[in-house]
């Protein structure tokens, strides 16, 4: 009984969580015409991609562009991440412990906070208005949870792995590349995941630091839904769409997610 108690809870917190995704999908197959807020919950009449033929053109650049954003910069703030961490959890050094709690800092300074002398410094180094800066600060943004995850992933490996490479003489960058990375897998799945979530998702930071040809699919969407007159078929269509590559990424990385918060990759 108390196992079916639990089922039937987890059913339910399922469906409550669900009931917003089945509102986006049925009204994007609705026209314009079905759109009811009376009538929200009642299936299309007939199922059209009328709809999303119509967003995609004003969807597609966004797209492309948070593309050439999110990829590099997940991969590269993780694999930085995973050297901080690897050398913060078993190459220490002095004021080792004092250099940690200043990389997570960065962890609590909200975009707001930092826009405007962000925005002077980008103007003034000459990487305003391109993705190559918005690429360059989300890599910096992103280290102080990289470097949480892979420290407190690393942390739990055994010294003797360590030991074993230095005996055979290995320095600290054969040993992290050798030993480190390639145990470092279900930690690489949840860096990844948070990046590439996070980066896509971002919407701040791309409409005050890019110009307008370089403006990712957020922009594109609030661009849709905010118009004066909203076609909520359109906007829950092009919200539909821009959530697909985020899915994508955790069907391909989610069993390999979970081994990692299980390794201890969020922990400590």
């Amino acid at each position: 009984m108390s196992r079916l108690l639990r089922h039937l809870a987890l059913f339910a917190a399922a469906v409550f969580f669900l009931m917003p995704v089945y509102v986006l999908l049925v009204t994007s197959f609705k026209s314009a015409g079905e759109v009811d807020v009376a009538h929200m919950w009642s299936l299309p009449k007939s199922l059209s991609l009328d709809t999303f033929a119509a967003v995609w053109p004003k969807l597609q650049g966004g797209m492309l562009n948070s593309f050439l954003l999110t990829v590099p910069a997940s991969l590269i703030s993780s694999l930085l991440g995973a050297a901080n961490g690897f050398v913060l959890a078993k190459w220490r050094f002095p004021g080792a412990d004092i250099v940690f709690p200043v990389i997570l800092f960065g962890m609590f300074i909200p975009y707001q906070a930092i826009i405007i002398p962000l925005f002077q410094v980008m103007v003034d180094v000459g990487l305003y208005g391109g993705l190559d800066g918005l690429i360059l600060v989300h890599i910096i943004y992103g280290l102080p949870i990289t470097t949480l995850i892979f420290r407190s992933f690393f942390a739990g490996l055994s010294d003797e792995l360590i030991e074993a490479a230095r005996v055979d003489g290995a320095g600290m960058l054969r040993t992290f590349f050798f030993v480190g990375l390639p145990l470092a897998l279900p930690a690489f799945a949840v860096s990844m995941i948070w990046q590439f979530t996070s980066a896509w998702n971002d919407f701040l930071f791309g409409l005050i630091l890019t110009r307008t040809e370089y403006w990712p699919v957020t922009v594109a969407l609030n661009n849709i839904a905010g118009a004066q007159t909203v076609p909520f078929n359109q906007a829950m269509a092009s919200a539909f769409l821009a959530s697909i590559p985020t899915l994508i990424v955790y069907l391909l990385l989610g069993r390999f997610f979970m081994r990692g918060l299980m390794a201890g990759a969020l922990k400590g």
